[in-house]
């Protein structure tokens, strides 16, 4: 995330820049918009913020509960502009997103959506580092509601620019933030859990197809990662690490000389066999406890649900993130 603020601002408008300006689309958010609201608050951030709020043609109390909070936010310091529609139907998530950016005057950007609660320190923290690694998108860790929801959203603070395309039915955050990588920026993790992710019925993450979120990653993965790699271990030998393997092109399964697992019924069985593969005869990819395997690794297990086990294994190895390792799921 750089410094540049955006652009085009009139001279009243640059006058009245905020450091960071947290981005809400809106659209039907009765139930959680108070909870999130509140905790805009709540954020321990010292320096200047507003809150840029699009309202996408909410049919519910939304924005009532806007003007409340629009009221205890200006009169703790937080500048608040709303933005919106009341057309018969919203026009999505992204549109609704980039008119919050267009409104908006900060240097940087926050991306919050309205059934997501931010910790007091979000801002703060990731302001920092977004300070020091002027040209990374900042991500940081997120919990789940409820804990076991299979569905992990990383939120991200960057500047704006003109590749920022989104729009409804598609994983507009994931396709941004590899554009982003394409022309060479950077990814920093602030390594807290600085987000609450509510996993619903009603979340827009269902108007995505998982499988073309996992379409997209792994084409990403292939592009940009194993190149750089002749050979590379899948770190989980269970459902996710297999399949993984089944979506790679026939090139990339070639690199892979392992599958490493803790679960010891999984490395008895001492290797995968890819049935549905065309070679002769079928490849057979040994199963190795993780300590046996080794690096480059490609992780395909997800971060804080083993109770920090999984986490403790991977610093234990004294890898390097990038280079030695990186995480798929």
């Amino acid at each position: 995330m750089s410094g540049a603020g955006v652009g085009g601002a009139s001279e009243e408008r640059q006058a009245m820049q905020a450091h960071v300006s947290i981005i809400l689309p809106v659209h039907n958010a009765e139930p959680w918009l108070d909870e999130c609201l509140r905790s805009v608050l709540q954020q321990d951030f010292e320096g200047t913020m507003e809150l840029s709020v699009f309202n996408d043609a909410s049919k519910d109390k939304s924005g009532a509960i806007i003007e409340k909070w629009r009221v205890k936010l200006e009169d703790s310091g937080v500048h608040v502009i709303i933005g919106g529609h009341d057309s018969p139907s919203p026009r999505g998530v992204g549109y609704a997103k980039n008119q919050a950016v267009a409104q908006s005057s900060g240097s940087y950007l926050c991306f919050l959506d309205s059934d997501d609660v931010m910790m007091p320190q979000r801002v703060r923290l990731q302001h920092e580092a977004a300070v020091q690694h002027p040209s990374s998108i900042i991500g940081c860790r997120v919990r789940r509601d409820p804990p076991n929801s299979t569905e992990r959203y990383t939120r991200w603070i960057n500047q704006l620019t003109p590749e920022q395309l989104l729009t409804q039915g598609v994983p507009e955050d994931l396709l941004f933030f590899y554009e982003h990588l394409r022309k060479g920026g950077g990814v920093i993790r602030v390594d807290q859990s600085l987000l609450l992710y509510r996993h619903h019925p009603q979340a827009a993450t269902h108007c995505v197809l998982e499988t073309t979120i996992w379409t997209h990653r792994v084409r990403f993965l292939e592009e940009q990662a194993l190149p750089r790699w002749a050979a590379f271990t899948i770190w989980n030998a269970g459902k996710q690490g297999r399949r993984l393997y089944r979506s790679l092109t026939a090139g990339s399964q070639r690199k892979v000389v392992a599958f490493c697992d803790v679960d010891e019924n999984k490395i008895r069985k001492g290797f995968y066999c890819h049935e549905d593969s065309q070679e002769r005869p079928k490849p057979r990819i040994p199963i190795l406890h993780f300590r046996a395997a080794r690096p480059p690794f490609v992780i395909c297990v997800k971060l804080d649900l083993t109770g920090g086990a999984f986490e403790d294994n991977l610093r234990s190895l004294h890898l390097q993130e990038g280079q030695d390792f990186l995480h798929f799921s």
